[in-house]
């Protein structure tokens, strides 16, 4: 019967797992620092659009009263 978990004696089998885990590790964090660093510039973009939008709406309330 085959054994479920395969532990090699020879340890070195270990590094080419350990260089792609460190590998694609280092790609996540940099994806997920590009989406956040992102997403903050179109969250500051979003909040000067909706001022200008919420600014527009006041003026157009006011020049309705008058």
């Amino acid at each position: 019967m085959m054994e479920f978990l395969y532990f090699p004696e020879n340890k070195w089998e270990y590094v080419p797992a350990v260089l792609s885990l460190i590998f694609f590790m280092t790609l996540a964090y940099i994806s997920f620092k590009l989406f956040k660093r992102n997403s903050q510039k179109q969250e500051e973009k979003f909040k000067i659009f909706e001022a200008e939008v919420m600014r527009k709406l006041e003026d157009e309330r006011h020049e309705s009263r008058f």
